[in-house]
């Protein structure tokens, strides 16, 4: 169909970065929303080169969800989005299926018109009940509530950054091909570091990171992993809503930059056995008054008392929440000592086995980072539980916490049951939520083998949260 009489969005990479981080800046400073509402209504309004804004938000496993409302219809009915919440997983029964969507104007995103489509701008939702309250098993609006929770009463500021790396590999479905092929072909036999600028992972890598500007991410660096085929592309620190949805971003714009080469961008943590898998570093701290509260030059590897009682916190619940960062079969083959895994419940600044690092810092980048996250969790699930378990979590009376001798489970069975069984899990999600996550998880599990073995089965990733196909999921 001829393109000449059409009049749609196109924006240079320099102009979409310019008004992404003036949107990214509005952010931080916490404007108010009927002011940004405003603003952006009249905005979308006059140009009347967009036709479509997308509406992102994410289920309960973090699988992210993306609805187009025509502009127009948009303007007229922005404040009742309604959906069907028996449809999403994990979300409501179909007697109670009625959801709205409340549109969080401060995250809203200008896009490259190359990579998501000409005339149209993105906007995440937040998920409301019929009675106009937030929904308890949208996982985004409980860890916003709680972030703006902390800045109202404490005058907190929760930060993080996530290093989130992931395969490349050939073809456009081959994780959904992988039960028949059970291999994964690399597109690169490079390692840490190392790529030339003609290969096919760099030329993946250069793509993706200009799309990353353009959307405001303000990146720091990038570079193929140590496995073969495998690629991190790090960028700066937001505030915890923020720096979750970008992981979102992150994700859907690396699969489709994959995809328009004729490749696939997998974040399944571990796809291949006897290279190192992928990992989601988070990276954590937490302000006040722009005050780093983690920084403290004479401390202990110069960070802070109340540093080190976030980290407390978190290793006396490491178990608790194992399958909160570790949320599938396919995760806990990641957590394999041979590869560099964070799988021991200790905190180090030296030994990358530790669940928790101290990484060298200073005033501004002093912070504790979680290495046993797979790539493959939800965000707003993993930074509302790493926060809430490090600033309200109880500390075991544990001789030697920081370096006792203790693992992460090494299966999804063992981490289920320790979900389940856990008391501060009920507190972080309540019973209801709690229950319907674990039976997700669940589901995947009886899917699978229950021992690992040496070779990655068809059946953990076909039937992985993240490949999604409705007929596969239904075939039970």
């Amino acid at each position: 169909m001829s393109t000449e009489l059409r009049n749609f969005l196109t924006l240079s990479y320099d102009e979409l970065e310019e008004l992404n981080l003036k949107a990214k800046e509005q952010r931080k400073q916490h404007v108010a929303y009927e002011v940004l509402q405003e603003e952006r209504l009249k905005y979308l309004k006059e140009e009347k080169r967009i036709k479509a804004v997308t509406v992102l938000f994410s289920d309960l496993e973090g699988r992210l969800h993306l609805l187009d409302y025509d502009k127009k219809f948009l303007l007229g009915s922005h404040d009742n989005l309604t959906f069907d919440g028996s449809s999403i997983r994990g979300f409501t029964a179909q007697k109670e299926s009625d959801l709205r969507l409340r549109l969080d104007w401060a995250a809203f995103y200008w896009v490259p018109a190359d990579i998501f489509g000409s005339g149209k701008v993105m906007v995440f939702g937040e998920v409301i009940n019929k009675e106009g309250k937030p929904y308890e098993g949208d996982l985004r609006g409980v860890l916003k509530s709680f972030a703006e929770e902390k800045f109202a009463k404490e005058g907190l500021t929760l930060n993080a950054a996530n290093e989130i790396e992931g395969f490349l590999f050939a073809g456009t479905d081959a994780e959904k091909q992988y039960a028949k092929t059970l291999k994964f072909e690399y597109v690169d036999g490079g390692g840490y570091y190392h790529s030339l600028p003609g290969d096919p992972l760099r030329k993946f890598i250069d793509t993706s990171a200009e799309v990353q500007r353009a959307m405001g991410f303000q990146n720091e660096k990038d570079h193929p992993e140590v496995a073969p085929s495998q690629f991190e592309i790090n960028y700066g620190y937001g505030d915890v809503v923020a720096a979750a949805d970008q992981i979102q971003l992150y994700k859907l714009l690396t699969r489709q930059v994959a995809n328009n080469m004729g490749y696939t961008a997998s974040y399944l943590p571990k796809p291949v056995v006897g290279v190192n898998g992928s990992g989601m570093h988070t990276n954590v701290s937490v302000s006040k008054g722009g005050k780093n509260q983690f920084w403290d030059p004479k401390g202990l590897e110069k960070v802070s008392t109340s540093a080190w009682e976030f980290v407390d916190r978190i290793l006396s619940h490491g178990n608790d929440i194992c399958l909160l960062l570790n949320a599938s079969v396919n995760a806990y083959r990641r957590l394999d000592p041979h590869f560099e895994a964070p799988n021991q419940i200790k905190a180090s600044a030296i030994d990358r086995g530790s669940m928790i690092r101290i990484p060298i810092g200073n005033e501004r980048s002093a912070r504790v980072e979680v290495r046993s996250v797979g790539p493959d969790a939800n965000p707003y699930a993993v930074l509302y539980t790493v926060f809430k378990t490090g600033l309200d979590g109880t500390i075991a009376k544990i001789e030697n916490l920081r370096q006792a001798q203790r693992y992460l489970p090494d299966n999804i069975y063992s981490a289920l049951e320790l979900y389940r069984a856990s008391e501060w899990t009920t507190k972080l999600f309540g019973a209801d939520v709690k229950e319907r996550y674990a039976e997700l998880k669940q589901a995947s599990a009886d899917r699978c083998p229950r021992a690992l073995g040496t070779i990655v089965k068809g059946s953990e990733v076909q039937f992985h949260h993240e490949v999604y196909n409705q007929q596969l999921w239904n075939e039970f």
